[in-house]
């Protein structure tokens, strides 16, 4: 299978919808709906079933919301919390946001540490965690109260789904900036990217899985050829 940078992914992103006439909101609602299934199946042998999906301000966030609205649709209690203000949110990701503040949907916001101590007290009780804050567009190291968030995700030892890349993962060089999550599963859009196989990767990445969101064949099997 191939494997691309994340400069690769995101100029086949920005080509299936600029070329193609891809909606981009339409590219979010699949990557969520997929990573919903994949959460599905981490959750299935669960009597008890209950999910936390942690969500930045960005499309990765974004996704994470359409992953909640999936979940909680099947019936699956599903707690959101969001690292940061709403008012940070923009485009796609605040639609979705919106989808789920319309559907009474309570979303929690982590910031203090205040907040970080209720977080804390509500992975206690998760089957599942689903990490949704950074994807491939990240760069530089994470800072607080990221990394708290992040640490505190990985020393509660339960399963977690990461979202298109493990937060805190170069996704082109497989370096940790600072901090990472810790994956038992990740759920990646499109094609794989390099840092799943090299440095830190595989270790953070834990079992990858390649959801298709109906990038055209053509732009994923001659990458960004034109």
């Amino acid at each position: 299978m191939r494997y691309i940078t994340s400069q690769q992914m995101k100029e086949i992103d920005r080509r299936a919808i600029e070329e193609f006439g891809v909606p981009s909101l339409v590219l979010m609602e699949n990557a969520g709906r997929g990573a919903a299934g994949v959460a599905l199946d981490m959750v299935s042998d669960k009597t008890d079933k209950k999910v936390i999906c942690v969500c930045g301000k960005g499309n990765n966030g974004g996704d994470g919301f359409v992953c909640a609205r999936h979940l909680i649709n099947n019936g699956i209690d599903t707690e959101i919390f969001l690292t940061g203000e709403p008012s940070g949110l923009k485009g796609d990701a605040k639609i979705n946001f919106d989808i789920l503040r319309k559907m009474k949907v309570k979303i929690r916001i982590l910031k203090s540490d205040k907040d970080l101590e209720l977080f804390n007290e509500r992975l206690k009780d998760a089957q599942l965690i689903i990490d949704a804050i950074f994807g491939i567009g990240l760069s530089g190291e994470i800072k607080e109260p990221y990394s708290k968030a992040i640490r505190t995700m990985n020393q509660c030892k339960k399963s977690i789904l990461a979202i298109d890349v493990p937060s805190g993962l170069d996704a082109s060089t497989g370096n940790i900036l600072g901090v990472c999550i810790k994956a038992r599963k990740t759920v990646s859009f499109g094609l794989p990217k390099t840092g799943f196989r090299e440095n830190q990767g595989p270790s953070s990445t834990g079992e990858l899985i390649i959801a298709d969101i109906s990038i055209p064949k053509q732009l994923l099997t001659g990458v960004v050829e034109n």
